[in-house]
């Protein structure tokens, strides 16, 4: 596959980009029940427990913003945050939660498809990824069918603070070299972690520059 999008290389704006506000709108059971908005959206996803509540909760400067649990699989709806009043943030219920029955897996596989493929104010989804594990067939398999559907993505490394810098730069190279199997181009990378706030000037940063390019 070819990723024609974006560069896997991003710098990040010197201006420092803040997140001044955030609202929460609306839990939608599908993408039919969205906000009826122009405003850009960037949704982020991945697995149960990969951390997405609390990156999203440290992106805006706000600890309650998303509900953050100890259990995975509590997101089943589609989550809208209004920001700066200018674009919505999206959380999107994560994939693969095995305690789930089938039923309620096929239901959420359904809802993130939907999503995906048919929300028009989408223009970036974050995909999450644990640094610490090795590439995941869940994600893999998920990465290239937003690729074969032409859906843009970032992939965002969660809980960067778990691992020594050595060991989360070979985490991070592996994975591009896994990528690399299927993919000529890379996707925008970044790392973080809710911790230490690793990679949150960067996300922002970019979130900002793709908002001009779309208003452009």
């Amino acid at each position: 596959m070819h990723m024609s999008k974006k560069s896997s290389t991003f710098a990040a704006a010197k201006v420092m980009i803040m997140i001044k506000s955030a609202q929460y709108i609306i839990s939608s059971p599908d993408v039919k029940d969205c906000p009826k908005s122009i405003l850009p959206e960037y949704a982020f996803i991945g697995r149960s427990n990969v951390g997405k509540s609390s990156l999203i909760n440290m992106l805006c400067h706000n600890p309650k913003l998303a509900k953050t649990s100890q259990k995975p699989g509590k997101t089943l709806l589609i989550n809208h945050f209004l920001i700066n009043e200018q674009w919505h943030l999206v959380d999107l219920p994560g994939y693969g939660y095995a305690q789930a029955g089938q039923k309620q897996r096929d239901a959420l596989k359904r809802m993130i498809e939907r999503y995906c493929l048919l929300r028009e104010q989408l223009v970036c989804l974050f995909v999450l990824v644990d640094c610490r594990h090795e590439p995941q067939k869940i994600d893999l398999e998920f990465i290239n069918w937003l690729g074969e559907n032409g859906v843009p993505f970032a992939i965002v490394f969660t809980k960067g603070d778990k691992l020594g810098k050595v060991r989360l730069k070979e985490n991070v190279e592996a994975y591009k070299a896994r990528l690399l199997e299927d993919w000529e181009e890379l996707p925008p990378v970044f790392v973080t972690s809710a911790e230490t706030k690793l990679g949150g000037e960067e996300l922002t940063a970019y979130i900002e520059q793709l908002n001009q390019e779309v208003q452009s």
